[in-house]
């Protein structure tokens, strides 16, 4: 085990911003984190994953534990469904592909989403009409203060829309080592009303769409709307879509009858927060190397050498126009480290 100091976590973050980590251990192993939790010289720690859910603001100076376990297995299996186990540190992206590879079902829609196994638990993450709690078996995570290794199932998460128990009540104590997915082998329940799904497959001729077919519809949408990272930093999605009451919606509707929004019960609707933006006038507005998408103003940029500080000040700046124009509080995805 070797902690190297002063390292740029700039290769470790898809914003690209370019910050130090006073003392930096990469785990490839569970006994290794273990030791590592038990060491009494840096009590305090920084978790560190894909890195593409976080903006760094400043130079970290407790000790940045990058997780990356790896390993995929399917543990459990039945003539319909099987269990596959990914380790924290696995691509999401790749996971995708390997199931897709087997020809397992249920994570198509969240294909190319940005980010590690041992993320996608704590954000909840979705796309698509699908979030990870759909698929969700357990995941297994380590206890900061004891190393112990504890089991977690889908109403132990406490999953939300973009929310999870990692993200509020146990912030910071945990750290997720290992999840298990429910996917099916057979007969499998295709997602294709959400979004563009649906033109994208008419598009290509594709009549009787398989999971591979999905996967690759969505793909298509996600590249024509979404930057890659590794071309210009971003971090994806940067604000939730707000959820309103249905006055809300009547009253944006008098003055934008354009305006969309989805049902996501009887009494609440989610409106896009990059229409928002984009009505506000931020869209493809750049503010020296910080700067919104072209093509979705839903993605804050990083077009070179932006600070941290530069991108949450866009942000703040995004926040309070949408407030003052349709007096709506919109929240950032991301993870923003102040």
């Amino acid at each position: 085990m070797k902690i190297e100091e002063n390292i740029s976590l700039k290769p470790y973050n898809t914003f690209g911003i370019d910050v130090k980590a006073r003392f930096f251990v990469e785990i490839t192993s569970l006994l290794q984190l273990q030791k590592v939790l038990d060491l009494k010289a840096y009590p305090e720690r920084f978790i560190l994953g894909g890195g593409s859910n976080l903006l760094l603001t400043k130079d970290i100076e407790t000790l940045v534990l990058y997780i990356n376990l790896k390993g995929i297995n399917v543990i459990e299996e039945t003539s319909e469904h099987v269990i596959v186990k990914a380790m924290a540190g696995e691509n999401w992206h790749g996971l995708v592909l390997w199931c897709l590879d087997q020809g397992f079902g249920g994570l198509e829609n969240l294909s190319l989403i940005p980010g590690n196994v041992g993320t996608a638990p704590i954000q909840n993450i979705g796309a698509y009409g699908v979030e990870l709690k759909d698929v969700f078996e357990r995941c297994t995570a380590m206890e900061v203060a004891t190393g112990e290794l504890i089991e977690f199932d889908s109403e132990a998460c406490q999953f939300g829309y973009r929310d999870s128990i990692f993200k509020n009540k146990q912030k910071g104590k945990y750290i997720i080592t290992s999840v298990n997915f429910r996917l099916t082998k057979s007969n499998h329940l295709l997602n294709t009303a959400y979004g563009a799904i649906e033109t994208e497959l008419k598009q290509k001729e594709v009549v009787y769409p398989t999971i591979q077919d999905i996967s690759k519809a969505v793909i298509t949408i996600r590249r024509s709307k979404l930057p890659d990272p590794n071309e210009i930093g971003n971090s994806g999605s940067f604000f939730k879509n707000p959820v309103v009451g249905k006055k809300v919606v009547q009253r944006i509707q008098k003055d934008f009858p354009e305006v969309p929004f989805y049902e996501v019960d009887g009494e609440k609707y989610k409106i896009p927060a990059g229409w928002l933006i984009e009505k506000c006038g931020f869209k493809g507005k750049r503010f020296g190397d910080a700067g919104v998408h072209e093509k979705q103003a839903l993605v804050l940029v990083n077009h070179g050498e932006a600070s941290g500080e530069e991108i949450l000040a866009l942000a703040m700046s995004i926040q309070n126009e949408v407030k003052k124009q349709f007096k709506i509080e919109i929240q950032p995805e991301v993870n923003i480290i102040k």
